[in-house]
């Protein structure tokens, strides 16, 4: 071989180490970024749609709601009434439903196949009905993933915590009135 050949060669391996060394560095970069890895992270997306929900409901924000529900949703709200997601929409439209403060904490994401379940523990104020709503409930929402890469809420269900001692002025108010009046 050449002396001409053996340089080439030297310089060819050279590069092609150099390249790997490179490429390596840029593989572990991206895989250890924390903006990259939650992005894809379907736990992580359920967690920014669970806020993304949140204000929308807080703002009225007809628009992110209509895009956010299934087109078969069905949910059960914090007074035991079931909407459907035409039926959820015209309630915030009509502001029969006004929720001025909603605060989450304990949230929990299963995934379960192509749906996720979502539970959470929300202190709500605001009106229902035009009576007034306060107080901590659980909840769960479901949320169904389409073939587009969406995430879809397809059900929702609350109950109010500690309802039966009284503690929860949403869920209990009406009966409480009625018991205070006499009217039981």
């Amino acid at each position: 071989m050449s002396l001409r050949n053996q340089s080439v060669r030297r310089f060819l391996i050279s590069a092609t180490a150099a390249l790997v060394l490179v490429c390596a560095g840029l593989h572990t970069a991206w895989a250890n970024s924390p903006h990259d890895g939650k992005k894809h992270n379907p736990k992580h997306q359920l967690e920014v749609l669970e806020e993304q929900w949140r204000v929308a409901q807080l703002a009225g924000d007809m628009a992110t709601m209509e895009r956010m529900l299934s087109d078969d949703y069905l949910g059960i709200s914090m007074t035991g009434e079931v909407d459907t997601k035409a039926q959820q929409l015209h309630r915030v439209a009509d502001r029969r439903l006004t929720l001025t403060k909603i605060e989450l904490s304990d949230m929990k994401v299963k995934l379960v196949g192509t749906a996720a379940i979502v539970t959470s523990r929300a202190q709500v104020e605001g009106t229902n009905d035009g009576r007034p709503v306060t107080g901590i409930f659980r909840y769960t929402r479901v949320y169904r993933h389409l073939p587009t890469g969406q995430w879809k809420i397809t059900s929702f269900e609350a109950t109010p915590e500690n309802a039966s001692d009284g503690q929860n002025d949403g869920a209990t108010a009406e009966k409480r009135a009625s018991r205070d009046s006499g009217a039981e």
